[in-house]
């Protein structure tokens, strides 16, 4: 496997500033996530360092060479988009081999067979291969397209959000799948996506892009922990972090500057009133709204007393409260941020 560089990638495409000064290196063996929304120049990114689209300015080097001039053909990666784009006339077999069959990677019949066979048994899809590929399920389908980049032994895998397109259970056995090869191969990935678990149970690191900029980088437990921004904090947490006016939550220490204060729902307490009231000591007074029961804890949703804010906490499942119960919240671990979204030290 190799490393990757990018320095300063720039596209544009007409009015739209697709990427911006794009700087990130991914060492050999990294299992490297883009998350972002749609728009934020994920798959722009991939097909720059594909090749597929030529920079405006900046360099892409994969394994120490400069590659920014060259063609796609000649970048030794692997690009496994989100759509399966199977040749539906081959069989599953004839679908593995095909990229081991051009005339760019001359292979022998016999080199052919063992590594399709390989790759299969990785995959657990050896007792497809003689099916026509459009005679298997959607995950099915999706192996053989992942399989195609793993034959070839690249120096580099891109994956354009190669999962999105199937259910859920689906989406959750291919995941851990795709882990489990990534680091049997010590392979080098980077993989785009706007599903946060994904990035979560997948990545070394995570690189979290807004309109464009790459606006943090760091481990799944950097991003969720320490965001650097109110942006990035929305990216990762499911429910996802409550934001909310400073001026709704006066009375809690912060610093002077903070405009929004972030808390996520596992760091937001609930206090009932002994005398039954809204308020508790100095915690804001809230009214419940709504519970979901999940399996291992509740999720207990909050109105602000007057206000027109609501918040989403998580309780213990063995935690009871009711619709219309008045309670008081406790922020625990408040994240604050200036006017610009920015994170502010407490």
């Amino acid at each position: 496997m190799a490393d990757l560089r990018l320095s300063g990638i720039a596209k544009r495409f007409g009015d739209v500033q697709a990427v911006e000064g794009l700087n990130l290196d991914i060492a050999s063996g990294e299992f490297v996530v883009l998350l972002g929304p749609s728009g934020a120049g994920k798959t722009t990114t991939l097909r720059l360092v594909a090749g597929l689209e030529k920079p405006d300015a900046g360099q892409v080097h994969i394994a120490g060479r400069d590659v920014t001039a060259l063609a796609p053909a000649l970048r030794d990666v692997a690009f496994v988009f989100q759509q399966y784009s199977l040749y539906p006339h081959l069989s599953v077999y004839d679908n593995l081999a095909f990229p081991l069959r051009s005339p760019m990677h001359p292979t022998p019949e016999a080199e052919i067979k063992r590594k399709v066979h390989e790759v299969a048994q990785m995959l657990r899809i050896t007792d497809k291969l003689q099916n026509p590929a459009t005679k298997l399920s959607g995950g099915q389908m999706q192996r053989v397209a992942i399989g195609r980049a793993l034959v070839r032994d690249p120096s580099l895998y891109l994956m354009d959000e190669p999962l999105s397109s199937l259910d859920a259970k689906l989406r959750n056995d291919l995941r851990l799948e795709l882990k489990r090869i990534q680091e049997d191969l010590g392979a080098t990935m980077l993989y785009v996506t706007h599903d946060q678990i994904e990035a979560l149970t997948m990545a070394t690191r995570i690189g979290v892009l807004e309109r464009g900029r790459l606006v943090q980088v760091g481990t799944p437990q950097q991003i969720y922990e320490d965001p650097v921004s109110s942006y990035v904090a929305a990216r990762l947490g499911s429910p996802r972090i409550n934001l909310l006016p400073r001026a709704l939550v006066a009375e809690v220490a912060g610093p002077a500057s903070a405009v929004t204060v972030g808390v996520r729902a596992e760091h937001l307490r609930l206090h009932r009133s002994a005398s039954g009231g809204a308020h508790v000591a100095s915690h804001r007074g809230a009214q419940v709204t709504r519970i979901e029961r999940l399996s291992d804890q509740h999720l207990v949703h909050v109105h602000l007393d007057d206000s027109d804010q609501d918040l989403i906490t998580a309780a213990p499942a063995d935690t009871s409260f009711d619709p219309g119960e008045a309670v008081g919240i406790e922020l625990l671990r408040p994240l604050w941020f200036d006017a610009d979204g920015r994170r502010i030290a407490a």
